[in-house]
Parts: structure tokens; C-alpha cells; sequence
């Protein structure tokens, strides 16, 4: 089959056209930032952007000699010019009546879980519209509607893995949300079914795992997948607390929670099981098994490390913010001077040091906490060369500070391991041109 595949670059796209790469399928990659996929087979870029809403007309020609169509274009929030109006309805409705226009003979759209009659989320409401004007068509098509999907490489999954590693977790209602998580294999295994087998009409299938279980649950089994001695904390948090937090959270970028998912997550999501096992031949993949035994520990880290990191770099940039706070007066500053002088600095100059480091330290802490990052090294060594003229200054002058009880200069130790470990786990900015 020849089949094009919208938002080919996202989590659920780009494992479906591996799997039809594999299965030899001709496949069409349609995404923002399509590129020749390298190695063998490999797919025919197609470069669109939905937030345009390319139009029925504009998909015509790239629909000719197409068997069929997978829409998996979604976003969790709107952010960058992406709107769920444009990208969840619009553009798909577009490309829907396209495929009627051009005679495709089968349309999979990925929608979710929820996208019904209860929806009260944009993001379901829009993923609702596009259901609905693909099953008005008189297009054979399946409309697939996962649960919460998990995977490797998902930022769901890291999301889950990372609650999961903390010690304790406050979830509103003790956790009690039920949902019914499905892997990401099966979900490409259920839509190369579809494919194989085209419904007679328009169907729509809840993609699901085997059975209903609570948040709590699902964290606790993924904690102990990961390979963590002890369980799941979890403690109560107040429902209204929780969505001042959401509201809170929404307004910082990147992240997951705002308002409506976390009405999403108050909600639950679940389905019957039977039409999913009856298109799979079999029973989906249980929460048990989700995470494969030779990848738990490499997902442990990484889940700790995604947990810990940013509490590590606020902690830094605090710490060099709270430095110069104190430096410039918190500390008395006949003190100061007095130190200094035993450094050999004394009078106007005395004090240009104190205030120059002092603004110095504010300066590295506000950089730590607004710098993008990927762009944070130069702040990295800065501060690690500072630490080490601080050190070698007070080694060669104040070398008594070493047998201090409260170590004060062997503190530093570990500061540079936790600086040098920030700096490597900085992201990797893409170069220009390639994505």
C-alpha cells in the first residue's frame, strides 16, 4: 500500500511509519519539518504545516496513487502559533474532504479517548469535531480513539516514569482517577490492522488497555517495573488546590499541566477493552509489562534525572542569588572587609571586590534560572571558575577555613560535581538546518 501519514515526526507518527516501513509499505511522511529519512526503506517527505490549514484543494495532487490515509497530527496544549482549532479540526477536516474528493479508499484519524459526547476540554471538543465531519463522509474509515498512550522516546511516558520515581507524590483524590493506559506497539498494531482490514463503514474504536485501574495504580506498577526498592507514596491533595496549581503551571512553557488537562485527568479515561482485543486478535499489552526488563534501569536514570535536574539547577541558581544578597550587607560588612584584608585587599578596592563579586554571584544565579537551555555552558563555567579561584584564593590565604567544622571550603567539592554534572546533562541545540 502507498499511505500518508500526518504528523509523521510526533510520538504515535513515527513509530506507525517505521512499522510500515517494515511491513514494506510506500509511505508518505507529512510534518512541519520533513526530511529524507535516512537508511533503508525509507519514506517520501511531504513538507505541511497544519497551523496554515492547507485546504482541500492544496492536498488534491499529494492524495493521487494514495491507498490510504493516518492523520496522527495532535497537541496536548496550544503553544508556538498551534492552535487545537487548527490542528485538531480545521486542517483535518480539509484533508478529510480531500480524501473523499480524491477517491482515497480508507482514512484512519488518531483521535482520543474522550472525545465524545462528555467532552468539555478544547482539546477533546476539537478532536470531537474532526470525528464528527469524517464520519459524515462517505469514506470507509476507522476513527481510533487511544487512552493514555505509553512508549519509549513519548514525553507522556517520561512524564509518568518521572511521578513515579519521586519519593512521594500529592495526586488530588489520593489518585483514585481511573484511566486505562495502552502502549504505544499496540496502537500501531491496531492501526495496521485497520489497515489491513478496512471496516465497511465509518467505526470508531476506543484503543485501551485490558482494564480500568486508578492513577495510583498505574504509577506504583511503573515504579516497580522501573527497579525502585520501595513503593508509592502518595499523598492527598486538595481538588481545589490542584487546579490553582494547574492554572499556575499552565502559564509556564513546556509544561504538561494547565487547567484542562488537569479537568482531562480529573475526569478519567476508560472504555470496554473487547472491540480493541477483537481488532488486535489479541489482548493489549497489560501496564505490567510496559517497560521492558533490559531498558528499567536506563529508565530509571532517566527518570530520575528528569526529576532531580531542575530542582538541582534552582538550587544552584538560589545559592549563588542568596550568596550575593548576603555579600551585600545581610553579612556585616566590616566582616567582609576584615577577610579581605587578610587577602591583601584593602580600602576603595576592598570594597569594589566585595560589591563586584557580590553582583558577580546575582548575576550567575539569574543567568542559571533565565538562560535557555542549551545555551547555559558559558554560565557553567563561569560559576566552576569561579568556585575554583574562591577555593585556591582561601587555600593559599585562609587555609584554616579547611578544618572547619561546618566545612565551608570542602562544600565546594561536591558543588562542582553537581555544576559539572548540570553543565553535561545540558540538551543538545539542533544545527542550523537540520531538525
Amino acid at each position: 500500500m502507498r499511505v500518508l501519514v500526518t504528523g509523521a515526526t510526533g510520538f504515535i507518527g513515527r513509530s506507525l511509519v517505521a512499522a510500515l516501513l517494515r511491513a514494506g509499505h510506500a509511505v508518505v511522511c507529512a510534518s512541519r519539518h520533513a526530511r529524507p529519512a535516512t537508511g533503508e526503506p525509507r519514506c517520501e517527505p511531504l513538507s505541511v504545516d497544519f497551523a496554515a490549514v492547507p485546504g482541500a484543494d492544496w492536498w488534491l495532487p499529494h492524495l493521487a496513487g494514495v491507498d490510504a490515509v493516518v492523520n496522527a497530527v495532535g497537541i496536548l496544549r496550544e503553544q508556538d502559533g498551534q492552535t487545537f482549532q487548527a490542528l485538531h479540526a480545521q486542517a483535518p477536516i480539509a484533508l478529510f474532504e480531500a480524501c473523499d474528493r480524491a477517491g482515497v479508499p480508507f482514512v484512519v484519524q488518531i483521535s482520543a479517548l474522550g472525545a465524545d459526547a462528555g467532552a468539555q476540554s478544547r482539546y477533546h471538543l476539537t478532536k470531537r469535531a474532526a470525528d464528527d465531519a469524517l464520519r459524515q463522509l462517505p469514506l470507509r474509515s476507522a476513527i481510533v480513539q487511544p487512552s493514555l498512550v505509553y512508549g519509549g522516546g513519548g514525553a507522556s511516558a517520561s512524564m509518568f516514569n518521572g511521578m513515579a520515581a519521586l519519593p512521594a507524590l500529592a495526586l488530588p483524590r489520593g489518585g483514585a482517577m481511573q484511566v486505562q493506559p495502552v502502549h504505544v506497539a499496540d496502537v500501531v498494531a491496531g492501526v495496521l490492522a485497520a489497515l489491513q482490514s478496512p471496516p465497511p463503514r465509518s467505526e470508531t474504536v476506543a484503543f485501551v488497555g485490558p482494564e480500568p485501574m486508578t492513577l495510583r495504580d498505574f504509577l506504583a506498577q511503573l515504579r516497580r517495573q522501573l527497579g525502585f526498592r520501595s513503593g508509592l507514596r502518595v499523598l492527598p491533595l486538595p481538588e481545589r488546590l490542584f487546579r490553582w496549581g494547574a492554572s499556575v503551571a499552565g502559564r509556564v512553557p513546556g509544561s504538561f499541566l494547565d487547567r484542562e488537562t488537569a479537568g482531562m485527568l480529573l475526569r478519567g479515561n476508560t472504555s470496554p477493552a473487547a472491540p480493541f482485543a477483537e481488532l488486535l486478535g489479541r489482548s493489549p499489552r497489560p501496564v505490567s509489562a510496559f517497560v521492558e526488563p533490559d531498558r528499567a534501569d536506563a529508565l530509571r536514570h532517566e527518570a530520575v534525572l528528569g526529576t532531580w535536574l531542575p530542582a538541582l539547577r534552582w538550587s544552584v541558581a538560589l545559592l549563588w542569588i542568596w550568596t550575593g544578597i548576603v555579600s551585600l550587607g545581610l553579612y556585616p560588612v566590616a566582616d567582609s572587609l576584615a577577610l579581605l584584608a587578610r587577602v591583601g585587599l584593602e580600602g576603595p578596592l576592598a570594597r569594589l571586590a566585595l560589591y563586584g563579586a557580590a553582583a558577580l554571584d546575582l548575576a550567575l544565579g539569574l543567568a542559571t534560572l533565565l538562560v535557555p537551555a542549551g545555551r547555559r555552558g558559558p554560565v557553567w563555567a563561569a560559576q566552576l571558575l569561579l568556585i575554583l579561584g574562591y577555593t585556591a584564593l582561601i587555600t593559599l590565604f585562609l587555609p584554616e577555613y579547611w578544618l572547619h567544622p561546618y566545612g565551608p571550603i570542602s562544600k565546594n567539592l561536591p558543588l562542582l560535581a553537581a555544576i559539572a554534572l548540570l553543565w553535561a546533562m545540558e540538551p543538545r541545540l539542533a544545527l542550523p538546518g537540520t531538525r
